[in-house]
């Protein structure tokens, strides 16, 4: 199970919230979401599940993937927007690896007037990639991703920064 710091267990929101995730893949972020979502009057929102489903076999790379996301992305909004103003936490299982994705998934809960948190899980690439050659091989994940795939998907993470005015939980472990 994933540890959160101490403050951040002082300081568990009771209030409706957007939950956020990010981390490079193998991360752990999938692993959370689903502890994150079994506090009560929560929903998992899964971006794997629902491109795996809306698309099967047609994400065939990162141009593919960033296609298919920013279509759910956009028809995702307003659902999520409507589940925080009915009194529900969400925990949104979407790598928030950008500055574009957390603006997105910031202007949903600042559009519900909701709290947010980012759970930033903060592992080195080798403890990540150690982690992803488990899920390729326990077959249960939608997706694989080679070792190459990793790299260039790692190229475009971006670290959340202070300067995006978020609520971060780091995770380092």
């Amino acid at each position: 199970m994933l540890t959160p710091s101490p403050e951040h267990v002082a300081n568990q929101p009771t209030a409706p919230t957007l939950h956020l995730l990010c981390g490079k893949i193998g991360a752990g972020k999938s692993t959370l979401a689903v502890q994150l979502a079994a506090n009560p009057h929560t929903v998992l929102i899964c971006e794997d599940a629902w491109l795996s489903t809306l698309y099967p076999d047609e994400i065939k790379n990162i141009a593919h993937y960033i296609l298919f996301a920013g279509r759910l992305h956009k028809v995702m909004t307003g659902h999520i927007s409507e589940l925080l103003r009915a009194g529900l936490s969400v925990v949104l299982d979407f790598p928030m690896n950008t500055v574009a994705s957390r603006h997105w998934a910031g202007s949903i809960a600042q559009n519900a007037q909701v709290n947010h948190q980012l759970h930033f899980l903060d592992l080195p690439d080798a403890v990540c990639k150690e982690r992803l050659h488990k899920r390729n091989q326990s077959g249960l994940h939608p997706f694989i991703t080679s070792d190459e795939d990793f790299d260039k998907i790692t190229h475009y993470f971006v670290a959340p920064s202070a300067e995006e005015q978020l609520n971060i939980v780091r995770y380092d472990k």
